[in-house]
Formats: C-alpha cells, structure tokens, sequence
C-alpha cells in the first residue's frame, strides 16, 4: 500500500511540476513573440514614415510645388520604435534619426521646391548618407528579429 501510495505521488508530483515549467516555457515563448510583433509593427510604420515624407519631398521638388506632412507622427513613430528596440536597434535608429535630420536640413529646411527646387542628381546627393543610414538600420533591425547575418547591400524604398 505505502508502495502504490508513493508511487502515485511521484507520479502527480512529476506531472505538476511539468505543466508549471511546461507553463513557464510557454509563457516566455508567448512573450518574445508578442514583443517581436510590436517591434516590427513600429519599424514598419517608421520606415513608413521615412518612404512617405521622402517621395512627398522629391515629387515636391520634381514638380515644384510646396508639401506638407505631419511631423510629428514621424517623431512619434521614431520615439515608440526607440522605445520597444532592443539596444543594438535603439543606437541605429539615433543615428538614422540624425541622418534624417541633415538630410531634412539640405531639402526642406535651407531649399523652397517652389522657388529653389533640387535637381534630381542634387535630391540624390542630399539623401546619400540617409539611405546609407536606412541600410544600416534595416541590416540591424533583420539581425535582431531573425538572426539574418547576411543583411541587404541596398535601400528598400523612399
């Protein structure tokens, strides 16, 4: 009797302490997930952000028109993927912010497309270092969402 009672005891005691850890595992897993989810919905709508206001800026030189375009979602967008980035993430996205900032700077702040509009090759050349800068970032963001080591050797839009 003490044999069969002990035995169903281990036996209950092994098979509570496998859903706990079975729990925990699960939980973690869920977590990661769920964090990686929200990390790539901010890159996607930063970088959103970065194609829009740059075809915006280049069709507004091209045609020698004024823009327009909401500022501030753009920092909200750089601010909340800041927020939710891994550290590796988070320093390229600062130094893509500043590339955007001197790219800004050279096409929209220091140039009216209606009266000094950029030539295509001079649009270009202002946004060399940002798309060297979006490479960069997108290169990171990959590694830390995939383990993609490799990365892309060229810009992906704007």
């Amino acid at each position: 009797m003490l044999d069969t009672l002990v035995t169903t005891a281990a036996g209950a005691l092994s098979a509570t302490a496998g859903v706990l850890v079975g729990g925990i595992v699960t939980r973690r897993a869920q977590d990661r997930h769920w964090s990686r989810d929200q990390q790539l919905a901010a890159y996607r709508e930063l970088l959103g952000h970065y194609a829009g206001f740059t075809m915006e800026l280049r069709r507004a030189h091209g045609e020698r028109r004024g823009w327009d375009y909401d500022w501030g979602a753009w920092s909200a967008a750089l601010m909340h993927a800041s927020l939710i980035a891994p550290r590796e993430v988070a320093a390229e996205l600062d130094e893509f912010g500043r590339a955007v900032e001197t790219f800004l700077d050279q096409v929209a702040r220091s140039r009216d497309p209606r009266t000094d509009p950029l030539s295509p090759d001079e649009f270009e050349q202002a946004r060399r270092s940002t798309t060297a800068a979006q490479v960069r970032l997108v290169n990171v963001i990959r590694r830390s969402v995939s383990g993609d080591r490799h990365g892309i050797p060229f810009p992906i839009g704007g």
